[in-house]
């Protein structure tokens, strides 16, 4: 798994809406003292019927009937050590696995499923970081505190920086409506902008420092993240002048219509040992090898880079809608996310407040995303990624299709269920659809 499944346990303050930080959102009293200690834990089940494939690659989504179940279990502690300083830190086990070992589709349907089954559920520190404030103004304001913001008033205009293990999804690319396997959407490139290849380990986190500028109308954010050592792996690359991941992002709130809205602009260019489709093809052209292999031609100092455009909008008190665009070079082999080079997703949630279930929520969305002509020819070649290789390719762009009902049953205890339909997995017209059903469990303690 890349984009961390805790990340998302809660939005950044800024941006989650009301029902996200409610008092009633976890089973357990908290009380407003310097100290934070909560947990969660998330099970998702899915389970997929057999689907046409005439045929079936080493990295492909198996086509016969499987289920599969994850489970994510976080404990979340926190301590203001002044009314500007915070250490947050969090102890995790990612256990379960996912459908066909997550291989075989761009955008899988289950963030919470770690792509290396070697790492079992041993637990693990996920985060550990320091989140400090320069306050740039005297009015403060209560702020809405949740497991990875600890502090209980912030200035209206200052500086953030965050230092330590973290995720870079833990301030870029969020949004309010899409970014949530624990109570929203569960699939890849619904949650995240699926063209975003940021820095992480394969279980979503990474090393660095993440500075932001905020005032209420708008925010920038710059971050230095650390990159693995190789594709979709668990150790990092420490040599900072060859291997690293930059971000920068824009965020801007505004009204449209009497109803407030966000757009945030992203950019980021990843440094890194990376090997090149064209020099994979080149080789298997010359003879050298029969199928192209992006990791022969890795070398260091490496550039990808990419751009995002993330928007959300209130269109009433109950309905608010999104939508991603993404796109990154795609010449270097995906490296840290999945094997997407363009994405544009849209998508809506309901909440049930018309219906008498103001807990509920409702939400649908839909996903197209596609390769560079580097990257499906080094597919169609019989080339394998960290993902994707079916042996052979007849492209078409990957489609996908999500809607969800999540119940809350009782403060801090919901229940769902979820429907996707992926067409063309891994962007092959002769495989496919695939339809995959889901259940889930959400406990926020």
């Amino acid at each position: 798994m890349s984009r961390t499944h805790a990340a998302a346990v809660v939005l950044l303050a800024v941006a989650a809406p009301a029902d996200a930080r409610a008092d009633d959102a976890y089973l357990l009293d908290h009380p407003g003292a310097a100290w934070w200690l909560s947990g969660q834990l998330n099970v998702i089940g899915q389970a997929q019927p057999g689907f046409h494939a005439p045929y079936t690659g080493d990295n492909s989504f198996r086509d016969t009937d499987h289920a599969a179940v994850s489970l994510v279990a976080t404990v979340y502690a926190g301590y203001e050590l002044t009314p500007t300083t915070a250490l947050v830190i969090t102890g995790e086990s990612a256990g379960g696995n996912g459908l066909s070992d997550a291989l075989g589709i761009a955008g899988f349907t289950n963030l919470d499923v770690v792509r290396n089954p070697t790492l079992g559920a041993t637990p693990y520190v996920g985060r550990a970081f320091v989140d400090q404030i320069i306050p740039l103004s005297d009015a403060r304001l209560p702020h809405d505190r949740d497991p990875l913001h600890v502090l209980r008033n912030l200035p209206v205009r200052r500086i953030e920086i965050r230092a330590g293990k973290l995720a870079t999804t833990d301030a870029f690319d969020v949004n309010a409506i899409g970014s949530d396997s624990h109570l929203q959407f569960t699939n890849w490139a619904i949650d995240n902008d699926a063209a975003y290849d940021y820095a992480a380990d394969t279980r979503g986190y990474s090393l660095g420092v993440i500075v932001e500028y905020a005032e209420p109308r708008w925010s920038l954010r710059l971050g230095e993240l650390a990159m693995p050592k190789v594709a979709n792996g668990i150790d990092y690359d420490l040599d900072i002048t060859r291997a690293r991941g930059e971000n920068l992002e824009v965020e801007i709130h505004d009204e449209l219509a009497g109803h407030p809205g966000v757009v945030r602009l992203l950019g980021f260019g990843n440094h890194a040992r990376m090997g090149r489709y064209a020099d994979a093809i080149a080789a298997a052209q010359r003879g050298e090898v029969a199928v192209p292999d992006i990791t022969a031609s890795r070398a260091a100092g490496r550039l990808k880079y990419g751009a995002g455009l993330n928007v959300e909008h209130e269109i009433s008190a109950s309905l608010h809608g999104f939508g991603r665009l993404g796109w990154n070079d795609g010449r270097t082999e995906s490296f840290a996310y999945t094997e997407v080079d363009n994405t544009v997703a849209l998508g809506a949630d309901l909440r049930g407040a018309p219906w008498h279930r103001a807990g509920d929520k409702l939400g649908i969305a839909a996903v197209s995303s596609g390769l560079s002509d580097g990257h499906r020819r080094y597919l169609a070649l019989g080339g394998k990624g960290f993902l994707l290789g079916d042996g052979r390719l007849r492209y078409g762009r990957e489609t996908l299709a999500e809607a969800y009902y999540t119940a809350r049953l009782h403060r801090g205890v919901s229940v769902a269920a979820d429907l996707q339909l992926v067409g063309r997995p891994g962007y092959n017209r002769d495989r496919g659809p695939v339809a995959v059903g889901g259940l889930r469990l959400h406990l926020e303690l």
